[in-house]
């Protein structure tokens, strides 16, 4: 009787689990610096912000310059549950990206992406 019970509640659930499944999955909401931009070569330092709670501990950026890898960085611990935060040391002009590694809290969902964006000397914002 309880297993036909939780049979014909799992068959009610079905139809729903793609949407949950949908929803579980990580957006990028804001990345410092944005995609594209034009950066000085002092920084506070860059950020990816989520639009919900992350495992810092478990998670990581990474700049790179010509598919290299430059520094890989490690998010603060302190930094906002939704964002990974992480101080840069100072760069030199040219081209780069930054790429993330993030784990959901859940440990199941992990998601990379990257964006662009260029480091400037101070005599050509001038």
């Amino acid at each position: 009787m309880i297993v036909r019970r939780l049979v014909l509640f799992a068959l009610a659930l079905a139809p729903f689990l793609p949407a949950a499944v949908l929803a579980q999955e990580l957006r990028v909401v804001e990345t410092q610096p944005a995609d594209k931009a034009r950066i000085e070569s002092r920084s506070d330092g860059f950020f990816v912000r989520f639009d919900r709670p992350v495992d810092h501990v478990h998670s990581s950026l990474v700049i790179r310059r010509g598919g290299k890898t430059v520094q890989t960085l490690h998010p603060r611990l302190n930094a906002a549950p939704e964002m990974l935060f992480a101080r840069v040391p100072a760069l030199e002009p040219g081209d780069y990206t930054l790429g993330w590694t993030v784990t959901a809290l859940d440990r199941v969902n992990v998601m990379s992406g990257e964006i662009a964006f260029s480091v400037i000397s101070k005599s050509t914002t001038n």
